[in-house]
């Protein structure tokens, strides 16, 4: 529970800087003579709502590396790093997709991410844990699973719903605020109570933001263990989940790369909602009954 805090929390502190900065703004334009009707308001949080989104798109392969201390495969220097490219660039051919960076970082939890801005400039990461732990046809499948990330643009996919979301909460966070200063302060929309009810509704909307970005999450994990069966073989596939669910140890990754591990925590009720990934037994039976 605690990393699932941290990860909304950052969510939460980006919003609220994006909030703040448009606060700041809002009484200076308004000070201009700019008026600040819906529409202007619109442009402003798809501004910094879809800005910060992109610019974290694009530095998500940097962040990653630092955020792991992986180590990019430039020469192999031993034949398991040799295997990790040769068939990291045979699935990726296979997935139709540009040749991603192939890392390892140091961890005893067996774990694997996917990340980059695009099919064409990706990195696939594995953990020391994750060679030590599993077989070479389970490695495989794990692979095949983080390559159909790159494949289906999942990436690009969650940042750009995760944009349009922080757009919606600052939008809507802002008119309402501008409603409950008329009608409950008297104000002209731009009073204390406005600033105050867009503090209150950045974090509520925030929180209901992160849930539908958490759903869209552990869905397109599914499509990854399909897209991971087809590049090693279903059965590899479902031996290298049934190996992670033997290992009891808790996921280790960042938060900022958690959503594009190969395994995720696991939790029930409101912790569910949370989640990054899917329970591992329904994931497994998902395969097993051939459903995507």
């Amino acid at each position: 529970m605690r990393r699932i805090g941290l990860f909304l929390a950052t969510n939460l502190a980006v919003l609220l800087v994006m909030g703040v900065v448009m606060n700041l703004l809002e009484p200076w334009l308004i000070a201009q003579g700019i008026d600040l009707n819906h529409a202007a308001i619109f442009i402003f949080a798809l501004l910094f709502g879809m800005g910060g989104a992109i610019i974290s798109l694009l530095l998500s392969k940097k962040m990653a590396l630092m955020g792991t201390k992986a180590r990019v495969i430039k020469q192999p220097s031993n034949p398991t790093e040799r295997w990790l490219i040769d068939t990291v660039a045979r699935q990726a051919r296979e997935a139709g997709i540009g040749m991603p960076d192939v890392a390892i970082f140091d961890s005893p939890d067996p774990n694997a991410f996917a990340t980059g801005a695009s099919r064409k400039n990706a990195l696939v990461a594995v953990s020391t844990g994750l060679l030590r732990h599993m077989r070479q046809n389970e490695v495989e499948a794990v692979l095949g699973h983080e390559v159909a990330h790159v494949a289906n643009g999942d990436m690009v996919t969650l940042t750009l719903i995760q944009g349009v979301l922080n757009t919606f909460v600052l939008l809507l966070s802002r008119i309402i605020g501008q409603v409950i200063d008329r009608a409950v302060f008297k104000g002209r929309g731009y009073g204390p109570g406005y600033f105050l009810t867009v503090i209150v509704l950045q974090i509520v909307l925030g929180i209901l933001a992160s849930m539908i970005v958490m759903a869209f999450s552990r869905w397109r994990e599914f499509r990854a263990d399909t897209g991971g069966a087809q590049l090693a073989g279903r059965a590899n596939m479902i031996a290298a989940l049934q190996r992670l669910k033997s290992v009891h140890q808790p996921a280790d990754l960042p938060e900022s790369v958690e959503a594009f591990g190969i395994r995720g925590r696991v939790g029930g009720g409101i912790k569910r909602l949370m989640m990054s990934h899917p329970p591992l037994e329904e994931r497994i039976r998902a395969l097993e009954q051939g459903t995507p």
